[in-house]
């Protein structure tokens, strides 16, 4: 998955702490804002959200194999919770006539902290266009609200 930051914000922070941690990598600039933080739950929640949109690329969203798949179940608190997120996502994908309902890239766009626990991220799926005579890709944009409860990030679906 290809991981781009569109506008200095929270994610900026977590990329470079996550670059320290490895001791390469990019260092802080105090001229943009940013600055090493050592917060474990920004760190665990950038890759617990790398790891869900990547999960979702490369795979049919409409198809029932998809919608058993344990793992991207366990994103979410309740199988209703799941369910709604899951049928929204692929009527969207239908809409923007993704081809055989198939995102081929997700693109996390930003991460924002709007207060401690609660996060949202915008992203971005890319795929082939299944319209006739299209040979250009087709996209959607979107947010999802994240909750941090009982020590974990979690997908919280709500209107788009």
């Amino acid at each position: 998955m290809t991981c781009r930051a569109n506008a200095l914000s929270v994610l900026a922070v977590a990329v470079v702490a996550l670059a320290s941690c490895a001791g390469d990598g990019p260092k802080a600039d105090p001229a943009f804002g940013v600055e090493i933080v050592d917060d474990g739950a920004i760190i665990e929640f950038q890759s617990r959200a790398d790891a869900f949109y990547d999960r979702l690329s490369r795979r049919r969203v409409n198809t029932i194999a998809t919608f058993n798949d344990r793992v991207l179940r366990e994103y979410f608190q309740t199988d209703a919770q799941y369910s709604d997120y899951y049928s929204d996502l692929a009527q969207a994908l239908t809409a923007a006539h993704f081809e055989k309902n198939r995102p081929l890239e997700a693109e996390v766009r930003e991460f924002v902290f709007d207060q401690p626990g609660h996060a949202r991220v915008k992203y971005r799926f890319v795929g082939d266009n299944g319209l006739p005579l299209r040979f250009w890709s087709t996209s959607i944009e979107r947010e999802d609200r994240w909750e941090r409860a009982d020590g974990k990030w979690w997908i919280v679906p709500g209107r788009q």
